[in-house]
């Protein structure tokens, strides 16, 4: 019985945060498009951030506790998983073409902040000065998105919302983005608790744990995003969501987590030697061609979807 509660909480953590994570992403998205900001530029921020706040919260809560290899698994691995699967999927349905100055330099911040996060984690931890300097790359991340929106906003006119911005209309966002924030993390804590405590169960390291079951888990608000963009043929939104979530949880989650844990963050060999290299891997199957091509093609989100399974499998034969 005590096991099959274990599972039912794990299971309940995950509705929690899918539901907490549509409803967050659906008043956030919103009260981006009301103010007239592009498609891609909401993607890539406001929905980026708003989709990456359940790995942010599961991998502080984490931290706080002393599971630090939750903490890390669960960063990393979120961004392997969006990579992979996520964006695999995205390009098998919604291959696009592209402007490249539009997205070159978030691709190139992204793959940066991934060789720094490599070469800081050679010491065994993410010190202070590592975490500043991945808050910088963050904030240089905010800065060319709010630069990108203002060119937009003068080069366009603002696009018309759908939905009449009406008091009941604005009490109504503003509820889903509270009831979803509160399903978010009351779900991340459910998460981490009894995601730990199956793996101990189980005799699987934490660390398989986060980067599989923990690390999909908490990226499905951006799975759930990426399916509702496919629908609604908004592909801009679709990978501009995958590339800003993707670069806000390299730059965004390990910082606070060194402060929660109350000292520098210990990464793993595992981490170090497996999991980031598998992450570059994803990353330069997804980008290198399409800054050659200008465009996201079928073959890109096959091979990711491949190499994904492949990198899952190996990572529970091995451990």
């Amino acid at each position: 019985m005590e096991i099959f509660l274990m599972y039912l909480l794990f299971v309940v953590g995950l509705v929690l945060i899918i539901k907490g994570g549509d409803f967050f992403v659906d008043a956030a998205a919103w009260l981006a498009e009301v103010s007239g900001i592009p498609h891609f530029i909401v993607g890539a921020t406001v929905v980026g951030f708003a989709t990456s706040l359940p790995e942010i919260i599961v991998s502080v809560i984490a931290a706080a506790q002393g599971d630090v290899d939750m903490a890390t698994g669960n960063a990393i691995g979120s961004v392997t998983a969006n990579t992979g699967l996520i964006m695999g999927i995205s390009l098998i349905f919604m291959p696009l073409a592209i402007r490249l100055k539009d997205y070159f330099p978030k691709i190139l911040l992204l793959v940066f902040s991934i060789v720094a996060v490599w070469l800081f984690g050679i010491s065994g931890y993410i010190s202070f000065v590592a975490s500043i300097v991945l808050v910088a790359l963050f904030a240089v991340f905010v800065w060319e998105n709010v630069s990108s929106a203002k060119k937009q906003l003068s080069r366009t006119e603002p696009e018309e919302n759908s939905e009449p911005v009406t008091k009941a209309v604005v009490v109504k966002k503003i509820l889903l983005f509270v009831v979803g924030c509160a399903g978010i993390i009351g779900g991340s804590e459910l998460l981490v608790n009894y995601g730990t405590a199956i793996a101990t169960s189980l005799g699987v390291p934490t660390r398989i744990i986060s980067i599989s079951a923990v690390a999909i888990g908490t990226s499905l608000p951006e799975l759930v995003t990426t399916i509702t963009a496919i629908k609604k043929k908004q592909d801009a939104l679709s990978v501009g969501n995958i590339l800003g979530s993707n670069i806000i949880d390299i730059t965004f989650i390990l910082p606070p987590c060194m402060l929660a844990y109350g000292g520098s963050l210990p990464v793993s060999q595992g981490t170090l030697w497996v999991d980031i290299p598998a992450l570059m891997a994803l990353s330069l199957i997804c980008f290198v061609p399409t800054v050659f091509t200008k465009k996201f093609s079928r073959w890109q989100g096959v091979l990711l979807l491949a190499v994904y399974a492949a990198y899952l499998v190996y990572m529970f034969i091995s451990h």
